[in-house]
């Protein structure tokens, strides 16, 4: 799950009062985790500068560097130097500092005190974490600009500073930090691609905060990850026989994009379907035939589009409609005239979206229907987001108010469904960002949603398959070399890890 700044504080507490354990004894916990993952990465053989603010992140930082002086490492530390006396737990370990090392803190309270950084020092960023509630500046984001123009590499504790736990803010000074070790539990901001080159890789260092905290807190967003899906996979019985496992169909294709229709279909084949049946242009019906015999193929009139095809929807348990059907104004038409017969669980993906947007036709998708877009296709659908926030946000009200399930693409692909529910998937990877790669998902959601998983379920293990078949297919050919096709490939294998269990 994620949690809030808020709740991350309650946390905190919850903890203290119940292990029960002090603040500053917590806080000594932290700078530990922090100090061990230094030693796993070998590092505590290097020189740091550690750069502290006066609330609790800095008194993390004098933490770990009284802890590093401990263990042999040279240390020096620097406090920005606003008038306040800063929270308890940093003064706390301000005297625990003195009273362990002779050596100088370094005050910072004009950007003349800057000091020169090392080319073979790491340096530590402990100015402000997830405590930050407002855009830095004066002297604050004069060193962070500092910081990100002279440090060879950057580690900042909890988040980069700069960076607000739970709200995107852009164009503002925020530390670029080569690795974040963040505590216990991931944050919303490491989800926005925007924050990317803030973060650098992110490491969860566990701080053994009270787990019976979790069993009171009702999180905003959650995650999509093995422990999850494992609860939705059903395994199959033995006595079981194709008509067990539905009857799907999928409309797609046009002239030119057959390989989106055969990728989803081929898909849908190995997401575990009964039966399939895929309706294409006349162009692209022998393709199908020929690269997918176990599926049973149907065609339009049309030559080169679906624009006349008038499938008895009651023969299906599960229908997909979009990759490559292109967007004439015939299909257009031909499209929302199927929204409005189509009465099985349906999922609708690339061209589709793009013809109901073209057509204003949002008030014609079917209840509970699955939206895929990538994000493009997300802003042509419900109007231009500037950021990536805003666009989550939205994908929110637009699943409540269309009483659908959106499924917006992207390296966390972000699911919402009509109740509320948000969620981020954990698996997936950059290679998997590649032409197909969203008509191998929609094979695989359709196929899930014949089978007989509610939509909820079919989206949320759909997404989780696509993206660990990728991830086990990067490892197998690189990000650079993997093509959608790959990820067909690695289905088995990913059905294979839950179903091993």
């Amino acid at each position: 799950m994620i949690l809030n700044a808020s709740q991350i504080r309650a946390w905190d507490a919850f903890t203290i009062e119940h292990e029960p354990i002090r603040s500053i004894d917590l806080m000594e916990r932290a700078a530990l985790a922090c100090f061990h993952w230094l030693e796993m990465k070998d590092l505590t053989s290097r020189s740091f500068q550690i750069f502290c603010g006066k609330g609790n992140n800095g008194g993390d930082g004098l933490a770990l560097g009284r802890i590093l002086l401990q263990a042999g490492a040279r240390v020096d530390i620097y406090v920005l130097s606003p008038e306040n006396m800063g929270t308890a737990d940093f003064q706390c370990n301000l005297l625990r500092w003195k009273d362990f090392s002779k050596r100088e803190i370094h005050w910072l309270k004009e950007s003349n005190d800057f000091p020169a950084l090392a080319s073979n020092s790491l340096v530590i960023d402990a100015l402000f974490g997830s405590g930050l509630n407002r855009p830095l500046e004066g002297i604050n984001a004069l060193l962070i600009n500092y910081l990100n123009e002279h440090a060879k590499e950057i580690i900042s504790i909890d988040l980069p500073s700069g960076l607000m736990p739970d709200t995107l803010k852009i164009g503002i000074p925020i530390i670029q930090a080569n690795h974040t070790l963040s505590f216990q539990i991931p944050k919303l901001a490491f989800y926005f691609p925007e924050n990317e080159k803030f973060i650098g890789q992110i490491h969860l260092l566990d701080i053994g905060l009270s787990p019976g905290f979790l069993h009171q807190v009702v999180p905003e967003i959650s995650l999509i990850n093995q422990e999850v899906v494992e609860k939705i996979y059903k395994p199959r019985q033995r006595f079981s026989h194709k008509g067990t496992f539905g009857h799907a169909l999928l409309l797609a294709g046009s002239y030119g994009k057959t390989g989106a229709a055969l990728l989803a279909s081929k898909a849908c084949m190995h997401s575990g379907v009964g039966l399939l049946t895929v309706g294409v242009p006349q162009c692209a019906y022998l393709v199908l035939q020929v690269g997918l015999p176990e599926a049973m193929v149907t065609s339009d009139e049309k030559k080169n589009n679906l624009a006349t095809m008038m499938p008895n929807y009651s023969n299906y348990q599960a229908v997909g409609i979009g990759p490559g059907i292109g967007t004439e104004k015939r299909t257009r038409k031909w499209l929302i005239h199927q929204l409005l017969v189509i009465q099985c669980p349906l999922v609708l993906d690339a061209d589709a979206l793009n013809a109901i947007a073209y057509e204003e036709k949002w008030h014609c998708i079917p209840k509970n229907s699955i939206l895929t877009p990538h994000p493009k296709e997300f802003d042509r659908l419900f109007g231009v987001c500037q950021n990536s926030q805003e666009r989550m946000l939205k994908a929110i009200e637009k699943a409540k108010e269309l009483s659908c399930i959106v499924v917006l693409k992207g390296h966390h692909t972000l699911i919402a469904t009509s109740e509320g529910e948000v969620w981020f998937n954990t698996t997936g990877n950059a290679g998997m960002a590649t032409g197909g790669s969203g008509d191998v998902l929609t094979g695989i959601i359709t196929g899930l949603l014949a089978q007989g998983y509610v939509p909820k379920d079919a989206a949320l293990l759909g997404v989780w398959l696509h993206g660990q078949s990728g991830d086990m297919a990067s490892k197998r050919q690189g990000q650079e070399a993997l093509v959608a096709s790959h990820i067909i490939d690695f289905l088995g294998d990913a059905f294979l890890l839950m179903a091993n269990r």
